[in-house]
């Protein structure tokens, strides 16, 4: 099985997974469709002096399906209302390559591994909120642990530089 990404109407991509989910149930189809991601992220916002957790989809508008594509999963995927296109060419999607499902599942397994200091990985772009370059933004490019420090790479009167901050100082965008 090989991975694909597909493109959906917006705020559709819930609903889409269930109904391949519920529609390939019993059915020859369903041992040829493996796992279905919406890769999301854990943010946080302050309201009305609270922070409050909410749940970020990384992209809009996408699903990621692990699947056989036989020439019937193709056409069953492609049938269901709500779904547009596969990413890649109209006659042949393209799979995801090994680096981008393993950074995708990444991102998706982050969430689970509680006993990490920080859920930082590299390349999440993050606003610093504390410190001198507070309200900067910028992607993070070193994560080093066991100092519970990031070097995040802002941008500094029209240029690139990189700044060492404290976990606690910065949150995910």
């Amino acid at each position: 099985m090989n991975w694909y990404v597909v493109h959906t109407y917006a705020s559709h991509e819930f609903k889409i997974k269930e109904a391949i989910l519920k529609g390939i149930q019993g059915t020859e189809l369903e041992n040829k469709i493996g796992e279905i991601l919406i890769p999301t992220q854990k943010t946080f916002h302050i309201r009305d002096g609270k922070k409050v957790e909410r749940e970020k989809k990384l992209f809009n508008s996408y699903l990621i399906i692990e699947a056989d594509l036989t020439p019937e999963v193709y056409t069953y995927i492609l049938g269901m209302p709500g779904i547009t296109n596969f990413l890649g060419s109209k006659k042949k999607p393209q799979p995801l390559s090994d680096n981008e499902v393993k950074k995708l599942l990444g991102i998706a397994d982050r969430e689970k591994d509680s006993d990490k200091p920080f859920k930082f990985i590299s390349g999440d772009m993050v606003k610093i909120t504390a410190g001198p370059f507070s309200d900067f933004e910028g992607k993070i490019d070193k994560i080093s642990e066991d100092k519970q420090k990031l070097t995040v790479k802002v941008t500094v009167f029209g240029r690139i530089t990189p700044v060492e901050v404290r976990a606690d100082q910065v949150e995910n965008l």
